[in-house]
């Protein structure tokens, strides 16, 4: 995850580009634990402005207690997020067509769904000791 390009992201996302410094941090642990998309995603927009600094390029200032994204630092964002121009007519990939099952290809068995009513009833039961005390203290 490319830290600067996500601190961007976050502040853009907040309607006047302010956020605390509480907010920002579990914005960016959010998407930090989400997966190898976000990563990709920051990578690949930072490799579109290698030399991106925010703080000495005056994208993103510190103010009270949090940071505010600047009208540069919104331009430079748009302009990372911007699609490239199309090139001369490509063609299209090929369309991959998909098997048609045999006899002998064998299926993978459905999902038992023993935990799920294991914890279905394990949320019950304790539903359940939850109202017994509260009818006992009163």
């Amino acid at each position: 995850m490319n830290f600067q390009v996500t601190v961007l992201k976050v502040l853009v996302s907040y309607p006047d580009g302010f956020a605390a410094m509480a907010d920002l941090k579990r914005d960016m642990a959010i998407l930090a634990t989400s997966g190898r998309d976000w990563a990709e995603r920051t990578k690949r927009l930072a490799a579109r402005v290698p030399d991106l600094d925010i703080f000495s390029q005056g994208l993103v200032e510190r103010m009270n207690g949090g940071w505010r994204v600047t009208d540069k630092g919104r331009s430079v964002l748009e302009i990372m997020e911007a699609r490239p121009a199309p090139a001369q007519a490509t063609e299209l990939p090929a369309v991959r067509t998909v098997e048609q099952p045999t006899p002998d290809m064998t299926l993978s068995p459905k999902p038992s769904i023993a935990p799920v009513r294991r914890n279905r009833e394990r949320k019950r039961r304790q539903r359940d000791a939850v109202r017994r005390m509260q009818a006992s203290a009163s």
